[in-house]
């Protein structure tokens, strides 16, 4: 079994829309008040939990926080279980430690199976009756959970739903293995030849994002003036998502349409964001959110999705006999390889590289399979060839 969330845009009125917003307030104030709780009973020596939490909460809601009750049940209690998942993966050392929630940052709340329901284009809200939907759910399977967020100007629901995992198998025969290279300059190049482009979205609309925050911060704290310059310079903040977003999407979906094994380097994008002169150009880029789509679609289209090791030196090892040059710097886009005399474009000899290294660790070696499971093989395994620079294969 699987699970995927369709995240569908809501028709609301001003009825609608102040519910919401109550809403995504009590989750909040439970939240915020649950780790205000929490952290004082540590401190105190105590063992605090999200379900003893949620029972304080209970016991004392009527009296303290009697606006919690003109809202859904969930809103509060799912926000302090959120609490708990939070603090599980900060003593697994999976996250950061819990902060406080912000309004207009964190607007949100999130709604269990029993208590909505979903009609063609329509979602039941417990308290508010149907709200209209722009779409009908995409995908068919037992509905596990809601969640509603406010983007913007914009009310969203993403709806999470419980599917089983299907075999797919590739339709087209000549169907090849590809390396993909990251960069700057070019969104991503193809050991094909190909170089994709990215939109850059951020840099495109630079000089309005500078004029509405110059605006914004001219205006008093608190006035309605402010209100209104910051709801403008949230909407285009979210108009350079939408643009960044669907690129990715279009580029990763094509190439796990196009091919069956796809190559790529696992970049170090938080140290790669602390070069001041790059970082903005990074960001804009987004290769996070590109490698994040790669790892969920190419096992649903049967692709075997290969990361490198982020030591892998793509760059500087020649494509066609293997020889490692010593030094290659960031402005050096092309050079010739001392042994084979072989001229390389520095991001299309990288893409070659990831494009056999992606080929050479599919190939099963002394009786393994790959046939789909995640599988590290950064040391060395008996059962699987002797490949020192593959973090992981997926798909």
């Amino acid at each position: 079994m699987m699970l995927r969330a369709h995240k569908i845009e809501l028709r609301i009125n001003n009825k609608q829309a102040t519910y919401f917003a109550k809403a995504s307030g009590a989750a909040r104030k439970a939240y915020n008040w649950a780790l205000d709780e929490w952290q004082k009973q540590y401190q105190a020596g105590g063992h605090p939990t999200e379900a003893a939490l949620r029972r304080q909460l209970n016991s004392i809601k009527r009296t303290e926080f009697p606006w919690m009750l003109e809202v859904t049940k969930n809103a509060p209690q799912m926000a302090i279980m959120q609490l708990g998942d939070a603090f599980k993966n900060f003593f697994a050392k999976r996250a950061k430690y819990p902060t406080f929630r912000k309004k207009w940052r964190d607007d949100r709340f999130t709604l269990t199976n029993d208590q909505f329901a979903v009609n063609e284009s329509r979602i039941r809200i417990p308290h508010l009756g149907w709200v209209r939907m722009r779409e009908s759910l995409r995908y068919t399977g037992k509905i596990v959970s809601a969640t509603i967020s406010r983007c913007a100007h914009k009310w969203f629901v993403s709806i999470t739903v419980e599917m089983k995992k299907t075999a797919t198998s590739i339709a087209n025969e000549n169907q090849v293995a590809v390396g993909v290279d990251l960069g700057l300059h070019h969104f991503a190049t193809l050991s094909t030849g190909e170089t994709i482009t990215g939109p850059k979205p951020q840099k495109a609309l630079m000089s309005r994002l500078r004029r509405l925050s110059r605006r914004l911060s001219r205006k008093l704290k608190g006035s309605n003036n402010r209100n209104k310059a910051k709801l403008k310079l949230a909407r285009l903040h979210y108009r350079i998502g939408n643009i960044r977003c669907d690129a990715q999407h279009k580029i990763t979906t094509r190439l796990v349409n196009d091919f069956n094994t796809i190559g790529i380097e696992d970049l170090h994008v938080k140290g790669m964001m602390r070069n001041r002169k790059l970082s903005r150009s990074i960001a804009d880029m987004g290769f996070h959110e590109f490698r994040r789509q790669l790892e969920y679609k190419a096992p649903s289209a049967g692709v075997k999705l290969v990361v490198a090791n982020r030591w892998y030196a793509s760059s500087k090892t020649c494509s066609h006999c293997g020889e490692k040059i010593k030094s290659l710097s960031l402005s050096e886009r092309e050079w010739t390889c001392g042994i084979c005399f072989t001229r390389h474009d520095r991001d299309i000899n990288a893409a070659k590289n990831l494009e056999h290294l992606a080929v050479s660790s599919t190939v099963s070696a002394c009786g393994a399979s790959s046939d789909g499971a995640i599988t590290s093989v950064i040391a060395s395994h008996g059962a699987l060839k002797q490949e020192s620079n593959v973090i992981a294969i997926y798909g």
